[in-house]
């Protein structure tokens, strides 16, 4: 029965199921009538109309007044209450109810109209206008150059709310080109290349000024406090357009590939950014576009993302910061995964930017700071314990190692922090339970990486941390006095590696690059610490190892920048020993020391003068390796043509011959080895000290020899296939006869 009833009230339309199938009290039709019946129901009740409907609620409201009168004789306490507390519902009149009921149902209309954009009547200029645009957005517009222009120099008169509308929808239209087909439909339509360039440019280049007019907006004079275009009154009229405008500006970003036009982009960007912190959706929009280019854009645009990030953290700490800093963190890490020569500005730029923005505030520095070191002190407790391979390789990687380095560059620009002074102490321990996790050799451009961290933080902090132990250590554990197995073509770059393989540490390129890396990472925690007054006390034990190491060392190429290194170390300790006898207090004056170390800095000492030139010299360095000058020995040189004249080649041979019987070793031991290497002092090119031993390999000097070991007569000497770098290094010196000397010597025989 209930089915049956179902099924009739489903057959029925809305306007039949609202007017049939019920009468004033509510009763139901009964199933047993008969069909006639019912068609005869139905028929009567197609003919009630609306007023009647309204009567029987106006009889059901009469009703209910005559059920709260009848309360005040049945109920007078709860009368009472309702008289204290809701008068409204005794004072009930049949009109109101009537007249609400029947002012809440919305009446369909002969002819449905086509829905507009919703965009044109924001401002509220008259509701004639509102069927005209209706009918004129069906139609597309298509924007033309001298629309554009049009625009331009009606917006620069006077900046009106009705045109600054028209330009935004067709920036919308423009940007919405990016998207290709499917897009929102627009009224405007931009379908050429020019006309596109025109209007993103006429936008990029005036809408802030025009933004500035509209609003009322005056030039703000305080640089530290924001004034936000919210405060003007016109801003609720305009926030439509507003958002349009700004969402559309992400939008473009998002699509552009050209560096320069997205640097121009985010020079408007950063004007914008008041009006972006009064929308919050657009907002967070445009800090996910700035992240993407601050990780992974050109440099240029490095820079302007990081500008607007700073700015919007600046004056809206409490809800950006800290999202933001976690986001930055993460892109940081996830850039750091490879590095290489060429990557390595990059991560470079992204730690020296991400300490500014972690300077804003030192507070949630702290949280972020012991968050992320305590992570990498469980990585390294994991590996100290399990010990295997990939418990090791957590630790040993890029990403761990510009971590602790990124920390120790946040901790140095924030000092002092009585803040963030705790947390000295536990990255200090990490980065040295990372040097002594595999203590190997293998290893040994990982333990510069976390050394030059070390004295970075040291320097900084005022902090004393034990560097120098691991680097002299290098000195005991390496043999610089055996000969290299392997001659290598290019030197080894310790900047962008962690470690080495078995054919790098037989390699003479290992041992040059080593001594390299020590001699600069000594010189420079030396120099950190040359104003100290306890510099004798703190230099003697590396001047004992370093005069240790020299006696050992029989190489001169290896043992001439160490005994630099000590003659300068020397110097310094006794310049602050006869600083400290003129000196009338005592140790314990803390305060004394103090301003006596803070003079002798004023003053200078001859390690802070040398570190100063030398660092000069190595900023050159850096840049010719970077260019690629330097690397003299990938360039194709062309051969140098010697003449046959038999006095010379005859006076050569007895020069040289003289030369190198001088050294021992300067011969190969195996008389069957058609290759000799021969050996020249290294230092000046043009001048060869007979007594010294130690003598520098050059590559790719060969001589050929007949069976006999004489030259034979009436061929030319072969001309060696690839010149040494002491060759290389005289002819860019414009000595053509110490390279032609050089050449010659090829054409020795073995004696």
């Amino acid at each position: 029965m209930a089915t049956k009833q179902k099924r009739k009230l489903e057959d029925l339309s809305v306007d039949e199921f609202l007017l049939s199938g019920f009468d004033s009290g509510g009763e139901e039709e009964s199933d047993d009538d008969t069909p006639k019946q019912n068609g005869q129901h139905k028929k009567k009740a197609g003919k009630s109309t609306a007023p009647e409907l309204l009567e029987n609620k106006k009889g059901t409201a009469s009703e209910h007044k005559n059920q709260l009168s009848r309360l005040k004789s049945k109920d007078p306490e709860f009368y009472k209450f309702l008289q204290d507390n809701d008068q409204s519902l005794l004072n009930f009149d049949d009109t109101d109810s009537s007249d609400d009921e029947e002012g809440k149902y919305h009446t369909l209309q002969d002819n449905l109209q086509e829905a507009s954009s919703g965009e044109e009547d924001v401002d509220g200029e008259g509701q004639e206008d509102s069927t005209k645009t209706s009918k004129k957005s069906k139609e597309t517009i298509k924007v033309t150059v001298k629309m554009v222009q049009d625009w331009k120099t009606a917006i620069k008169k006077e900046p009106t709310n009705r045109l600054f509308r028209e330009v935004t929808q067709a920036f919308k239209a423009a940007v919405a080109t990016t998207k290709g087909e499917g897009g929102d439909p627009c009224r405007y339509k931009v379908a050429d290349g020019s006309v596109f360039n025109a209007l993103v440019l006429f936008c990029i280049k005036d809408m802030y000024g025009v933004l500035q007019k509209l609003l009322n907006l005056k030039p703000n004079k305080d640089q530290k406090k924001l004034l936000l275009p919210s405060s003007s009154p016109r801003w609720q009229k305009n926030t439509i357009d507003i958002k349009m405008y700004l969402g559309g500006l992400v939008q473009l970003l998002s699509c552009l590939s050209e560096a320069t036009v997205t640097s121009a982009v985010l020079r408007h960007v950063n004007q914008l950014v008041s009006y972006y912190l009064c929308l919050p959706k657009q907002c967070r929009h445009l800090i996910k576009q700035l992240m993407k280019q601050w990780s992974t854009g050109e440099e240029t645009s490095r820079v302007l993302s990081f500008l607007a990030l700073n700015k919007i953290c600046r004056h809206k700490q409490d809800t950006y910061l800290n999202p933001i800093l976690k986001q930055m963190y993460i892109s940081y890490v996830r850039n750091c995964k490879f590095t290489s020569p060429n990557a390595l500005p990059m991560i470079n730029f992204m730690q020296r930017t991400l300490a500014e923005m972690y300077s804003l505030n030192t507070q949630v520095t702290y949280q972020h700071s012991f968050l992320y070191i305590r992570q990498l002190a469980i990585h390294l407790r994991n590996s100290m314990t399990m010990k295997k391979k990939e418990t090791y390789q957590s630790v040993y990687n890029w990403q761990y190692i510009h971590c602790l380095y990124l920390w120790c560059r946040v901790l140095s620009t924030l000092h002092p922090s009585d803040v963030l002074q705790p947390l000295i102490y536990p990255l200090c321990q990490v980065i040295i339970g990372t040097i002594k996790l595999v203590p190997t050799s293998r290893y040994y451009p990982l333990r510069m990486h976390c050394c030059r961290a070390l004295t970075l933080l040291s320097s900084s902090t005022n902090t004393f941390v034990p560097v120098l132990p691991f680097l002299l250590e290098v000195f005991q554990q390496v043999d610089f006095n055996k000969k290299p197995g392997r001659m290598s073509k290019k030197p080894i770059n310790f900047a962008v590696i962690l470690k080495l393989n078995n054919i790098n540490l037989i390699e003479k390129a290992y041992k040059d690059g080593l001594i390299d890396q020590l001699y600069d990472l000594i010189l420079e925690y030396f120099h950190s610490q040359a104003c100290s007054i306890s510099f004798p006390e703190l230099a003697l034990p590396a001047l004992i190892q370093l005069k240790m190491f020299l006696k050992d060392c029989k190489v001169a190429n290896y043992s001439k920048p160490v005994r630099q290194l000590l003659e300068k170390v020397q110097e310094n300790s006794s310049h602050i020993t006869g600083l400290r006898q003129k000196a009338a207090f005592g140790v314990a004056d803390t305060a004394a020391v103090v301003a006596w170390e803070r003079k002798v800095h004023e003053e200078g000492t001859p390690l802070t003068r040398y570190y100063s030139q030398w660092t000069k010299l190595r900023e050159k360095e850096i840049q010719l390796e970077i260019s690629g000058k330097d690397r003299m020995e990938d360039l194709n040189l062309p051969e140098i043509k010697r003449k046959k004249i038999e006095e010379r080649k005859a006076e050569d041979k007895r020069e040289f011959k003289d030369l190198f019987d001088s050294d021992s070793d300067s011969v190969s031991d195996d008389d069957d080895d058609p290759g000799v290497k021969l050996k020249i002092a290294k230092g000046s090119d043009d001048d060869f000290d007979d007594d010294d031993g130690d003598l520098e390999d050059l590559s790719g000097m060969s001589c050929d020899e007949d069976d006999d070991g004489e030259e034979e007569e009436g061929k030319r000497p072969k001309a060696p296939k690839q010149l040494s770098v002491s060759a290389l290094k005289a002819l860019a010196d414009g000595d053509e006869d110490l390279v032609e000397d050089l050449e010659l010597s090829g054409d020795e025989d073995s004696d």
